[in-house]
This record gives structure tokens, C-alpha cells and sequence, in this order.
């Protein structure tokens, strides 16, 4: 079967798809508003996905293809003017070559038109500590980094580095200087990439991802040592957040661990992406604001408490999960039930309506 990719790519755009799917045993498919969509007839062959991934990896001039075949997973990303970037994903399934590439418009979002609350986007203001982005994969975590990115390079002199698996949005130079590595192309991982990022004078640092102990830790010092941080983990909420940083730690280093983080903690922004009554996404996002009150409950693990302060907050820019949903449906947004299914107390939420 011929596959003419960046027809592909043109019909995914035009479409506003947010990823492409090319599996062995279905159509070459795309995600339109949380829906799966065949966009050729003919399900695809195990020899047609590869192919394509090949020609992926020819687009992309990645000359990694060897180390994929072997390992069977590669992460990457790409540019396909005028069409946009992609994230791609390859791996292999069933003996067979698969892939799913996200797509990632060229220009930087609008922190507005995505719903990011105003007391996010004015976390660019702090010069030094560590604000970390929550959630599960694909809840738009990265889309909210570079809206804070952003703000930094357009209103701070200084020189701003990524470090990145893939990059997803290219920050051009502004009143900073910003600086972007992607891992495994430029470094040959977060952890050495971090070891090396403090001798490279960086004011502010932004790390895709803090996936182990020792990326954490040197994540904790550079905020501690004057930097601002920003980085995203797999958590839920904010409680979940500070205890999965310092559960990774041995029982031995957790109280230090629990110290640092009331000193060096700005903020935890935690969101997830709901279906909307017109079959789009909406963000929803909890927001706590790391005041003295937080920190002393998070320096004597009272972590069960920090909910009712996030709650009765709002005045300062933080708030609930399920303050946000039922903003959501307030505003015509989202249905109650689909709050109820989203929310994490879910009698909370009809109490709140």
C-alpha cells in the first residue's frame, strides 16, 4: 500500500487532530477531540508500518533507525513545514513496527484560549524555587511549561535552558537567551544533561520530566541554590506531588527532603483535560501556592490538611480540582456528571451546584 505522509500530515492539520496513529491490523487513524478516526480505508500490514515508520525517521533524519530496530522503542520529535511539529513515538507490537505522533502547532500556545488561570501563567514573576506541572500523560502539562517559559523570555533578561524528551515548542530567543536540549539527540540523558547544566550559567531551568532520585535531587539543589526550576511528574494533586518526592527518597533523607521542599517550593499546578459538551477538551487544574502555612504543613507532613487551604485560598490565585470543574460547568462547558467522573469528591462537587 502507498502512503503519502505529508498528505497525511496536511489532513491531520486541516482536521485539527491532536495525534496520528499507524498500527498494524487498522487504518492509519487520527484523534479528533478524544475520537479515533480512520482517514484510509485499508487496514495497514505489518510491512506497510514499516515503511512509514522508516519514512518517519527519514523526514525526521534521525539516524537512529538501527538502535530502534534493536531496542524497540525511540522517541523523537520533528518539523514538517507548514504542516507543524510532531512528537513522535515508535515501538514495536505484535512483532510488527507501530508509531504515534503527536502533533504540536509551530507557534506557542495562548495561555488564555486554553483556560490556564491567570495565577499560573503569573508564576513566570519568581525568580528562584521549584514549580512543578502535574498530571496524567497527555493532560497538556508541557503546553503549560512553555506558557510559563514564554513569559519569562518575553519579560526577563537571562538565559533560560530546557532540557527535553523531545522538544516540544521551539522558544525563540527574546529578552532572554533560552537554550534547548533534547534528550537522547543533544545529551545522552536528563541526568547528565542536569550535572552539566550548572556550569552553563542558567538562570531559570526547565527539565521535562524529574523520573528518578537523582534527577530530583540535583532538581531540589539547583532550586535551592538561587534557580528557578520547572518540571513536570505523573501526580494528581499537590498532597500526591510533595509524597511521591519524598517517598522516592530512603526513610533516612525524608525529613531533609520535606525541608528542602518547604523552602525551595513555589508551586504545584495540577490539571487534567475533560470531554466537553461539544466534544472538545477543556483543562481543569488545581493550583497551591507554596504560602508559609503550606510550607510549615509540608516541613511537618500535615499534607492531609493542604486541601482545605488550597480551598479557602482563592483570594492569592489557588484552587481545587473541584472549585475548577464546577467552574466548568458554570460556564456551559462541561455536564455535572462529567465533573462528578472527573472530580476527586465527587459530593463535593454537588454540594458545590
Amino acid at each position: 500500500m502507498e502512503i503519502n505522509l505529508l498528505e497525511i500530515f496536511k489532513e491531520a492539520t486541516e482536521k485539527k487532530a491532536s495525534d496520528i496513529f499507524i498500527v498494524a491490523g487498522l487504518p492509519l487513524s487520527i484523534k479528533v477531540k478524544g475520537e479515533i478516526i480512520p482517514i484510509i480505508p485499508d487496514r495497514l500490514m505489518p510491512d506497510d508500518t514499516e515503511i512509514v515508520v522508516k519514512e518517519i525517521f527519514d523526514i525526521a533524519q534521525n539516524p537512529n533507525w538501527e538502535r530502534f530496530l534493536e531496542t524497540g522503542d525511540a522517541d523523537f520529535s520533528m518539523s514538517v513545514p507548514p504542516y507543524g511539529r510532531f512528537r513522535v513515538n515508535t515501538y514495536r507490537q505484535r512483532s510488527s513496527l507501530a508509531a504515534v505522533l503527536r502533533l504540536v502547532a509551530f507557534g506557542l500556545p495562548d495561555p488564555a484560549s486554553l483556560g490556564i488561570p491567570p495565577a499560573v501563567v503569573a508564576l513566570y514573576k519568581h525568580t528562584k524555587g521549584l514549580i512543578l506541572v502535574t498530571g496524567p500523560t497527555g493532560s497538556g502539562k508541557s503546553t503549560t511549561l512553555a506558557c510559563v517559559v514564554d513569559e519569562i523570555n518575553k519579560n526577563r533578561k537571562g538565559h533560560i535552558m530546557t532540557l527535553e524528551d523531545p522538544i516540544e515548542f521551539i522558544h525563540r530567543h527574546q529578552q532572554s537567551i533560552v537554550s534547548q536540549r533534547e534528550v537522547p539527540s543533544d545529551t545522552l540523558s536528563y541526568l547528565q544533561a542536569l550535572k552539566a547544566v550548572l556550569r552553563q550559567s542558567p538562570d531559570v531551568i526547565q527539565i521535562g520530566e524529574m523520573r528518578d532520585i537523582e534527577t530530583i535531587g540535583i532538581a531540589l539543589t539547583a532550586a535551592e541554590t538561587g534557580h528557578l526550576v520547572l518540571s513536570t511528574l505523573h501526580t494528581s494533586s499537590a498532597a500526591a506531588t510533595i509524597d511521591r518526592i519524598v517517598d522516592i527518597f530512603p526513610p533516612q533523607a525524608q525529613h531533609q527532603v520535606r525541608l528542602q521542599l518547604s523552602m525551595t517550593l513555589v508551586a504545584v499546578v495540577s490539571q487534567i483535560l475533560v470531554p466537553t459538551v461539544d466534544k472538545g477538551l477543556a483543562a481543569a487544574f488545581e493550583v497551591m501556592i507554596c504560602t508559609n502555612a503550606v510550607a510549615n504543613m509540608i516541613r511537618e507532613n500535615k499534607l492531609n490538611q493542604l486541601n482545605s487551604v488550597i480551598h479557602t485560598s482563592g483570594d492569592i490565585g489557588m484552587q481545587t480540582m473541584d472549585s475548577s470543574l464546577v467552574n466548568l460547568v458554570k460556564k456551559g462547558a462541561i455536564t455535572k456528571d462529567t465533573a462528578m467522573l472527573y472530580s476527586p469528591n465527587p459530593e463535593i462537587i454537588t454540594r458545590m451546584l
